[in-house]
C-alpha cells in the first residue's frame, strides 16, 4: 500500500490546519495510508529548517498558516526546490477579506491566541463549567449561559467543556432515578439562561453503559445497563424535558462538535444574537 505524507505547519497551535484537513479528508470514501506530520509553532530559521529536513525525509504535500512573510517564503522555496506541493490555508479568506475592506492586514505570528478580555473570558468560563460538572455545585446557576441536563452516558460533560473552551458557562446537571431535579434548576424561567436535554437511543445508551462497566471491571449485568431499565430512564428524562418546555438534543449520531454547535445556536438565538 502506497504511503501518504501531509505536513501540517503552523506558526501558532495548529488547530486551524489540521481543523481545515480533517474537514477534506474525511470527505474520502476510501481513505489511504496517510501520514501527518505535525509542524507547531515554527517561527525561527531553526525550527524551518528542520521542517525541510523533515519534508525532505518524507516527501509529500505541504500545508501552512504561516503569516510572517520572511518564514513562509523560506518554506515555499525549499519546496520548490523538493518539488513538492505547498500551499496556504489562509491566503485566499486573507486577500478576499483585504479586498473587501480595503484595508491591509498584519503578518504578527500567534495573534488569535492574544491574552485579551476575550481570552480571559474563556479560562472563566472553563473554571465556572468545572466548578459546576456533575451537579456538584448549584450556586450561581443565573451566571451560565446553558444548563444541559440529561441521564448517565449521553456526553454532558464533554460537550460542557468544549462549550466552555468556546467561552460559554455551562453547568452539567445529571438525571439520576429517583433523584428529583434540583430545585435551582427548576426555579429557572424565561430562557436565560438556556436550559438544554441531552437524549440518547436506548440500545446505545445501554451499550455504552456497559462498556463503561466492562472498563471498571463491574458486573456488566447491573440494572445501569439493563436496556429495559435505561428506555423507562430515558422515557423519564424525556417528559420532563416536554413538561418544561426545554429543548432536547439526541446525541445518539452526534459528534460532541455537533451537539455543541446546535447549543451555540439556541444560546445566541436566546440572546437576540446571530449566529
Amino acid at each position: 500500500m502506497t504511503d501518504y505524507h501531509l505536513h501540517l505547519v503552523s506558526d501558532a497551535t495548529g488547530e486551524t490546519v489540521s481543523s481545515a484537513v480533517r474537514a477534506c479528508l474525511v470527505q474520502f470514501d476510501v481513505i489511504p495510508n496517510v501520514h501527518q506530520h505535525l509542524w507547531w509553532l515554527v517561527r525561527t530559521p531553526g525550527q524551518i529548517r528542520r521542517l525541510i529536513e523533515g519534508i525532505e525525509n518524507n516527501p509529500g504535500v505541504v500545508l501552512f498558516t504561516l503569516v510572517d512573510p520572511e518564514v513562509r517564503a523560506v518554506l515555499e522555496d525549499a519546496c520548490r526546490e523538493l518539488n513538492v506541493p505547498c500551499v496556504s490555508i489562509l491566503d485566499p479568506v486573507m486577500n478576499t477579506l483585504k479586498h473587501y475592506f480595503q484595508a491591509e492586514f498584519r503578518t504578527d505570528p500567534g495573534r488569535q491566541h492574544t491574552l485579551d478580555d476575550a481570552y480571559f473570558r474563556r479560562i472563566d468560563a472553563i473554571h465556572y463549567t468545572l466548578a459546576h460538572d456533575d451537579g456538584q455545585l448549584l450556586e450561581g446557576l443565573e451566571d451560565a449561559d446553558v444548563v444541559v441536563l440529561g441521564v448517565s452516558r449521553t456526553s454532558k460533560t464533554p460537550t460542557c467543556m468544549y462549550l466552555a473552551n468556546k467561552g460559554f458557562k455551562a453547568v452539567n446537571i445529571p438525571l439520576v432515578p429517583d433523584i428529583p431535579v434540583p430545585d435551582q434548576v427548576l426555579a429557572l424561567k424565561g430562557g436565560q439562561p438556556l436550559v438544554v436535554g441531552l437524549t440518547r437511543e436506548p440500545k446505545s445508551l445501554s451499550d455504552l453503559r456497559r462498556n463503561r462497566l466492562r472498563v471498571m471491571h463491574e458486573p456488566v449485568d447491573s440494572d445501569y445497563a439493563n436496556e429495559e431499565l435505561v428506555r423507562a430512564e430515558v422515557a423519564r428524562a424525556r417528559r420532563l424535558f416536554a413538561r418544561r418546555g426545554w429543548p432536547v438534543i439526541d446525541v445518539t449520531r452526534k459528534s460532541i462538535e455537533e451537539v455543541a454547535a446546535g447549543i451555540i445556536q439556541r444560546i445566541q438565538r436566546n440572546k437576540g444574537a446571530f449566529w
